[in-house]
């Protein structure tokens, strides 16, 4: 009786540190809700980046309409600055982040459809990089150049239209 005893004692012994070794690795890898003060810092962060990348996206869609005239260095300088502000949009969106209206416009898909989102962004940020070097080569509004800027916008729009409350 005596080693029946040990045994169910060992092994609620190894059912307790296994179990607490399995919830431990199960919590390192859902990152954590977004503390309070965190989930304001990214709301303002994502607003910071989409304003910024808005200011310095309408020159390009001035010159792509015929409104404004194509300036190699400005468009240079903006297009890398976009690409930049693409990336940080990237950490704008942690988990747990969105304290809603009136805060934030942004809709709970973000965060319910990740993968989708997560996709949108990469493409977003692929085509930030391609007009870069668009922008570097064409060195002019032409129509390769108007196209990558066209893929820029229809990827702004796609993500506000899905991802932004109106």
């Amino acid at each position: 009786m005596r080693n029946h005893f040990k045994a169910s004692l060992l092994a609620m012994t190894v059912a307790i540190v296994v179990g607490g070794v399995i919830a431990s690795a199960s919590a390192q890898n859902a990152p954590p809700p977004a503390p309070p003060s965190a989930s304001k810092q990214a709301v303002e962060n994502r607003k910071a980046a989409f304003t910024l990348i808005g200011n310095y996206f309408r020159y390009f869609g001035a010159v792509a309409k015929g409104n404004a005239p194509y300036d190699e260095a400005e468009a240079t300088k903006r297009a890398a600055r976009i690409a930049f502000l693409a990336g940080i949009v990237e950490d704008a969106f942690p988990e747990g982040s969105n304290p809603g209206e009136p805060d934030s416009k942004a809709k709970a898909d973000v965060w319910s459809n990740r993968a989708e989102f997560d996709r949108k962004l990469k493409s977003f940020q692929a085509d930030a990089q391609a007009f870069v070097d668009v922008n570097g080569k064409e060195k002019n509004a032409n129509d390769a150049w108007k196209a990558s800027v066209a893929a820029l916008a229809q990827d702004c729009k796609g993500c506000h239209e899905t991802y932004k409350i109106k």
